[in-house]
């Protein structure tokens, strides 16, 4: 059920982004945020690969952006095309490092936390939720398209 929420709410994000140039995943929302479709699935794919296979699945991988500097987010180094295959390679590599372990399966954080693969699905539904809104609005600016 958690798989089939988080899926739903990938879908979700893709749906936004689905037929829109390069240039449009780069409007931004109203300022003073620089907040942008194309930013978002970055900091999604970074979210993916942080999630599922650095904290949960212990690889040892480096950030796909600048951490430090909202990275994810910068257009300044993005590329549509580029970050659109890197969200879906990270979605199935989150996918393949999930695979097989049960919701029990728990991990430390680098903050000395315990935390669950449950809780990293919960979470992850969450962060989805919270940025399939801000795409909702974003798509809508662009084109007037709503819904999911």
């Amino acid at each position: 059920m958690l798989e089939g929420w988080l899926d739903w709410h990938r879908q979700t994000l893709l749906g936004k982004c689905a037929g829109l140039t390069a240039g449009q995943l780069a409007v931004a929302a109203v300022e003073p945020s620089s907040l942008t479709l194309l930013g978002l699935l970055r900091h999604m794919s970074a979210v993916e690969r942080l999630w599922f296979r650095i904290r949960a699945g212990g690889m040892d991988l480096p950030d796909l952006y600048d951490s430090l500097h909202d990275g994810d987010f910068s257009l300044e180094d993005a590329d549509a095309e580029r970050d659109y295959a890197a969200y879906l390679a990270e979605v199935e590599a989150a996918r393949t490092a999930a695979a097989g372990q049960p919701l029990e399966h728990e991990f430390v954080t680098f903050r000395g936390n315990r935390m669950s693969l449950r809780w990293v699905y919960l979470h992850m539904i969450e962060e989805y939720a919270r940025h399939n809104g801000h795409a909702d609005l974003l798509r809508e600016r662009i084109d007037g398209a709503t819904g999911y």
